[in-house]
């Protein structure tokens, strides 16, 4: 069989958040770094392809289907090579704790790790690979980053928030899909399409934004970090754990789990 089925997606979901609340905190730190520098890769690859091209005034639609369309190279990296993101996290420790095989307080270390640990590789490659590097340091490049930084920072609470609860949702049925796969091109596929979707619509990533914003003032300190991390990563941090413990986990534990 090269696909699982749904309810036993749920169940391989099920083994694999309960092996993420017990992993200690120096793996799953180290694991979250690297997930940071993956989504990092992703994120710069992403304003490499879409930035510069006569589109963004005609063709806006075209310029975030570019951008999407190479963005999801991250979380392949992520969940074949193997890391801890937090966002992806939101669902497997959670639909674990859910069914009660694991434990919350696992869960919690799980997400303050992988959060702090993706801070940590995303700030890395934003200063770096992307600032020190040059590579985003010319026009139109640099442009397009900080235009990106400024108006993620813009949005209201609510606005941000929202957009959070939108990205995770689809974030988390890639994540979802790849393990429903049996074979890398499969999962390959199965992460490809939800991940360009919420670039392309316009949707939050916490991570993502970590590498994004912090690029920015890097560069050329087009906002600030108190802007950065109260108007933007806060809002979308709950947005992205709302969308994938609530939508996702709770919905397919309730489902496909409960009372098993």
């Amino acid at each position: 069989m090269s696909c699982k089925t749904p309810f036993q997606i749920a169940e391989a979901a099920l083994a694999i958040g309960k092996i993420k609340c017990e992993l200690t905190w120096g793996k799953c730190f180290v694991l979250a770094f690297l997930a940071g520098a993956y989504i990092a890769f992703g994120s710069q690859m992403a304003i490499t392809a879409a930035a510069g091209a006569p589109w963004p005034a005609a063709l806006p639609g075209i310029q975030k289907l570019v951008f999407g369309a190479v963005f999801p190279v991250g979380l392949m990296l992520v969940i074949i090579a193997g890391s801890e993101l937090f966002t992806g996290n939101c669902l497997l420790p959670t639909i674990a704790c859910l069914r009660g095989e694991g434990k919350w307080l696992g869960l919690l270390r799980n997400w303050v790790a992988s959060y702090i640990g993706n801070f940590g590789g995303a700030v890395f490659c934003a200063y770096f690979l992307a600032v020190a590097s040059g590579l985003l340091m010319k026009s139109p490049w640099i442009d397009y980053l900080t235009s990106i930084a400024q108006a993620k920072c813009a949005l209201s609470f609510a606005e941000a928030f929202w957009r959070g609860v939108g990205c995770n949702w689809l974030v988390c049925l890639a994540v979802w899909l790849a393990i429903g796969s049996e074979n890398i091109i499969g999962k390959i596929f199965g992460i490809q399409f939800p991940i360009m979707a919420f670039v392309t619509l316009g949707f939050e990533h916490s991570v993502a934004n970590m590498f994004f914003i912090p690029a920015a003032i890097f560069a050329n300190g087009a906002v600030t970090w108190p802007v950065f991390l109260v108007h933007n990563l806060l809002p979308v941090t709950l947005g992205n754990i709302v969308g994938g413990a609530g939508f996702v986990a709770g919905i397919y534990w309730w489902v496909f789990l409960r009372g098993k």
